[in-house]
């Protein structure tokens, strides 16, 4: 199934990244999971920005699930451009997107997927209504 990401979304972080030799299967291509873990550092580096890093005591973003479209093979050595978009603020939640590009092919992306996000209080192990600054980031 393949999942497409929204017209309606907002750019809020790029990256590049370099494709490391051990991100290979023995396909000679980046591994499926590694996908996952680009998604994962292009996020959690706009999070670290925003200041939206969790509290183990307080409040913080969780992951509620993350799928990943593999569009086309990435092979090592690649220098790839992540794009991280957001939309769709919920009460508690709200929608991240990537898409993965390679450097020297500007335009094409590889590989695009999602996360939702949600806002969750640690100590009582519940969602936590998304706050104020981080619903204006969203949205503005």
């Amino acid at each position: 199934m393949k999942i497409s990401l929204p017209e309606l979304k907002k750019q809020v972080h790029q990256m590049p990244m370099d494709v490391r030799w051990g991100d290979m299967d023995a396909m000679g291509h980046v591994n499926n999971a590694v996908y996952f873990r680009y998604m994962e550092s292009v996020r959690i580096a706009w999070m670290t920005a925003v200041g939206a890093v969790p509290q183990p005591q307080g409040e913080g973003p969780v992951i509620a699930n993350a799928f990943c479209s593999f569009l086309r093979q990435i092979e090592y050595p690649a220098r790839l451009l992540l794009r991280l978009y957001v939309s769709d603020p919920g009460r508690t939640t709200f929608e991240t997107w990537t898409t993965i590009e390679r450097e020297d092919q500007p335009g094409v992306v590889f590989a695009e997927g999602g996360a939702t996000v949600i806002w969750v209080d640690f100590p009582r192990q519940k969602a936590a209504t998304l706050p104020q600054w981080m619903r204006d980031i969203v949205t503005g």
